[in-house]
């Protein structure tokens, strides 16, 4: 986990980079005066980051959250699977196009369960996002997505995928490879998957691009992402013509887990350490795998019929509407 001075910060993260400031300073002067004993004091500035960790994530904004999701110090799908499972082995390609590097999966042992691991990486550095693409899966990652879900099915393992993306590739060639297909393809197969699935937004759940790895018969939602049909400025260039109001857009779209929670969306919260995820990777991974392996067993002895047709009514009474009698 990177460390101050190599930590970024967000605009309100900045109160807890000057206490790390007086923390350096306060060091440099027991480093000048050795005689005169500073711990007393470096720790009382450790305790009150820890208080103003607890300050900000108390009062957090919908767009903070938004914020806190893209942070580049949090961590991706592979961190996770590194800090949770064991003997994982990834698998690429769907023996179609290539290998989208967007998308990645494959088996693992969580606590000695093999696991079939799908989720998108964004990429922990500029070369690497870009070759991530920056967590946009193509259609190929897509349809390599559903080749392992589909691997897993035929040895009856569990499959946790992991929602980290800004959305589907937009670009022309997804869409000439048959973009909106290849997630509505995932959509229609991962209703139907005869055995365990819990879908975990860690990060960004933005679009179909989340969709296409998020049906499954428990849905969990880390407690600083969000879950909404279109980016917050995505929103505000649409309806005010400039990315100016995504405050207002993050507000209005009710995206984050809470929200998401009492929709009905999302099954459970994943609280997250004291400021965010990007703060400790163990206990973020931690506690995320205490919530995987609770969901696995509450729908393990579930009989595989009586599971998929448990999922079509858990997503077909999703949403509110009212019907209007016609006039005769």
């Amino acid at each position: 986990m990177p460390q101050y001075p190599n930590r970024q910060f967000l605009d309100f993260e900045q109160p807890i980079k000057e206490l790390y400031e007086q923390i350096d300073q306060t060091k440099k002067l027991a480093d000048k005066n050795p005689k005169i004993d500073y711990n007393s004091t470096i720790q009382q500035l450790e305790l009150s980051i820890l208080d103003k960790r607890k300050e900000i994530t108390a009062h957090l904004t919908p767009w903070q959250r938004v914020q806190l999701s893209r942070h580049p110090d949090r961590p991706y799908t592979f961190k996770y699977i590194e800090k949770m499972a064991t003997n994982f082995v990834e698998l690429f390609g769907d023996r179609n196009v290539k290998d989208d590097k967007a998308m990645i999966g494959g088996f693992g042992q969580l606590d000695g369960q093999t696991v079939m691991f799908v989720g998108q990486q964004k990429g922990i550095n500029t070369k690497m996002r870009q070759q991530r693409n920056f967590g946009m899966a193509n259609p190929e990652g897509y349809r390599k997505a559903l080749r392992l879900m589909k691997l897993a099915e035929k040895f009856n393992k569990p499959i946790v995928t992991l929602i980290d993306t800004p959305g589907a590739f937009p670009g022309l060639e997804a869409e000439e490879r048959g973009q909106g297909e290849a997630i509505a393809r995932n959509i229609y197969e991962m209703i139907r998957l005869k055995v365990p699935v819990v879908c975990v937004i860690i990060g960004e759940g933005a679009s179909g691009g989340a969709l296409g790895i998020g049906v499954g018969d428990k849905v969990l939602m880390m407690e600083n992402s969000w879950y909404s049909v279109i980016s917050p400025e995505n929103c505000s260039t649409i309806l005010w013509r400039s990315w100016a109001k995504k405050e207002v857009a993050a507000e209005q779209l009710r995206l984050t887990a809470i929200d998401m929670k009492g929709f009905g969306l999302v099954d459970e919260i994943v609280p997250e350490p004291v400021g965010g995820a990007h703060w400790d990777y163990n206990e973020s991974a931690c506690i995320l795998r205490k919530y995987i392996k609770t969901a696995l067993s509450e729908i393990k002895d579930i009989p595989p019929g009586e599971r998929v047709d448990q999922r079509i009514i858990k997503f077909g009474k999703m949403g509110f509407w009212d019907e209007i009698a016609e006039e005769v």
